[in-house]
């Protein structure tokens, strides 16, 4: 290497103590330097020099700094502009070369200029590298933010590093409660028995885990553990996902099996009881149990009472029973003894001759025993019958004749008599509203038929039956849905299967929806119009003048005192009022009456 000029070294003495590191410091610089005299002529020129520029060391000493750099600005070396540092930026060999130049002085002047270059397009490659990681980083954490998902990373000790929104939104926990913290501080028996963070650590693999957050709700969360070049986990990331979604679209996929089961079931089971039995639907064991007692009887001509709550279903048993039975092709009529006034019923069962009485026919008229005759006669709501007209019935069942009215002449019948009544008929003999002969003469075979509320499984196929039915009756093709069953299902059916059958008639007539939904309901029809009504008397009562709001309330007040404690004493020290005060105010809203003698006491 060239030995610095002895100018350079008289400029300062102590440098000479150190050439030997002083030359090594020049040389091993990362940033090219050049020394020239004070006549811009090139001494000293390193390694890094030679990289940069392209030029050898060999064929640059000696020459004119600016014949070889024409690209640096001319330098002038008075004493102002050569006492500063001065920054340039020159395209040399190729490189955009960061150019920096300095004066070493002595007390005469300028001994030796000092130009020192460094690279930029590293630099600014490494710049360029930088920003296009930051926006990479920028990116992915635009995307983790962005995850419906929620991501959370902790180091290979269970110490969260990281937490998106999402994370917070599915699990209930806020950043707050989580950065920095480990794993093992929100471990509880309640919300969290275990960490899958830990899990994933000590399996050394992914692992899924369900969960339930404080807020009940149905999450998955998997930890996956990251591996340095080691083998060491550095990281765990922790996925967690929502799955209360995907609950409900299960249960909506097991409602829409379930109602792909019932009408399948409609169409073959049910159907099948239809085929042969008119429109009869037997799925539960109860019914079944019912129609198997009726088929067992129907070929004995015993009298059946059929018992069981209004609309249950009563005159379809009598039916079947006949349809079963060897008088099938024979007719079977039905007479509703509630229906008929006790003057008209007698001669409606038994007819009556000519000049019978006042408006009769002058040819007479068959009665119903005779019309039915070879087959059945069913006499529904036999409890409703007189007491004088049972007598005659119980001599029919037991002669098996009949008298027409106005006439002596007996008239043998051949007819099977089922009866059936929503009454107690016991409790009716005990209070002499029902002979007992005659109810012992008809229960030789009693068939209790079940409300509809106690045979639930009846409920949903019977509900498919009549919507086909009202379907074809209507032209409409309405279906059910499953909330609409469970509805059903958990309604008390007071009417029982009548009233099943209208409310379906009204719904596929009424119902703009396809598909039926609760709103459909009659009943929640009616509870909407009451929350409207009571609505609507509330926004009545906000507008209403003072002193009639307060008669309004005075009255209900009374009104409902009145319900429980009957006398107005009693009322006057529940309201903490003088009895006068009640009996007077309870004439003046109508609330007293004539028999309200305990009011005046």
């Amino acid at each position: 290497m060239t030995k610095f000029q002895p100018e350079l070294r008289t400029y300062n003495p102590d440098i000479i103590n150190y050439s030997d590191i002083f030359e090594g410091i020049f040389e091993h610089s990362p940033n090219g330097i050049v020394v020239t005299d004070k006549n811009l002529v090139i001494r000293l020129f390193n390694s890094n020099s030679e990289k940069l520029t392209g030029m050898k060391k060999v064929e640059i000493i000696g020459r004119k700094f600016h014949d070889l750099f024409p690209q640096v600005p001319e330098l002038r070396l008075d004493q102002e502009v050569l006492s500063h540092e001065h920054v340039n930026i020159a395209l040399i060999n190729g490189k955009k070369l960061h150019t920096k130049y300095f004066t070493i002085n002595n007390q005469n002047g300028a001994v030796a200029i000092v130009f020192m270059m460094q690279d930029l397009t590293l630099d600014i490659e490494l710049t360029m590298e930088l920003d296009r990681s930051k926006h990479v980083v920028e990116e992915l954490e635009g995307i983790l933010e962005g995850s419906f998902d929620g991501v959370l990373v902790t180091d290979g000790e269970g110490n969260v590093i990281m937490v998106n929104k999402s994370y917070e939104r599915i699990t209930s926990i806020t950043k707050e409660e989580l950065l920095g913290k480990n794993m093992k501080e929100l471990i509880n028996p309640v919300w969290m028995k275990n960490s899958v963070v830990f899990l994933a650590i000590q399996e050394r693999k992914p692992v899924s885990l369900p969960h339930t957050t404080r807020q009940d709700k149905n999450i998955i969360v998997t930890g996956t553990p990251i591996f340095d070049k080691s083998g060491e986990i550095k990281e765990v990331v922790v996925n967690a996902r929502d799955i209360s979604e995907i609950y409900e679209l299960r249960e909506e996929l097991l409602k829409a099996r379930e109602m792909e089961k019932l009408y399948f079931s409609n169409m073959s089971d049910a159907n099948f009881q239809k085929g042969q039995s008119g429109n009869i639907v037997v799925v539960s064991r109860v019914i079944k149990d019912v129609f198997s007692l009726a088929h067992k009887v129907s070929n004995f001509d015993a009298t059946v009472l059929v018992l069981g709550e209004s609309g249950v279903g009563k005159e379809e048993i009598a039916k079947y029973i006949h349809n079963k039975s060897i008088r099938k092709d024979k007719p079977f009529v039905v007479i509703n003894c509630g229906a008929i006034p006790e003057q008209l019923l007698e001669s409606e069962l038994f007819g009556y001759e000519k000049g019978a009485f006042t408006g009769a026919s002058r040819d007479g008229k068959m009665g119903l025993f005779e019309v039915a005759e070879g087959g059945t006669i069913f006499l529904d709501e036999i409890a409703e019958m007189s007491f004088n007209l049972q007598v005659k019935l119980l001599r029919v069942l037991e002669n098996r004749e009949i008298n027409r009215v106005g006439s002596v002449k007996p008239i043998p019948i051949d007819v099977r008599v089922i009866a059936a009544t929503n009454k107690d008929l016991e409790s009716r003999i005990l209070t002499h509203e029902f002979r007992e002969d005659l109810f012992y003469r008809l229960n030789v075979i009693q068939i209790k038929v079940p409300p509809l509320r106690d045979r639930i499984e009846d409920i949903a196929p019977l509900a498919l039956h009549f919507l086909q039915s009202f379907n074809v009756k209507y032209g409409q093709n309405k279906k059910l849905t499953y909330d609409v069953i469970k509805e059903l299902e958990d309604y008390k059916w007071a009417g029982n299967i009548r009233q099943l059958k209208n409310m379906m008639e009204n719904m596929v007539v009424v119902s703009n929806n396809e598909y039926l939904q609760i709103n459909d309901l009659p009943w929640q029809k009616k509870s909407q119009e009451a929350e409207k009504t009571s609505s609507t008397n509330k926004m009545d009562m906000d507008i209403m003048p003072l002193e009639k709001a307060i008669e309004q309330v005075e009255r209900n007040l009374l009104q409902k005192a009145k319900e429980k404690y009957k006398s107005s004493r009693k009322i006057a020290q529940a309201l903490q009022v003088d009895q006068s005060t009640v009996v007077r105010k309870m004439k003046k809203y109508g609330l007293a009456s004539q028999n309200d003698e305990e009011m005046q006491t």
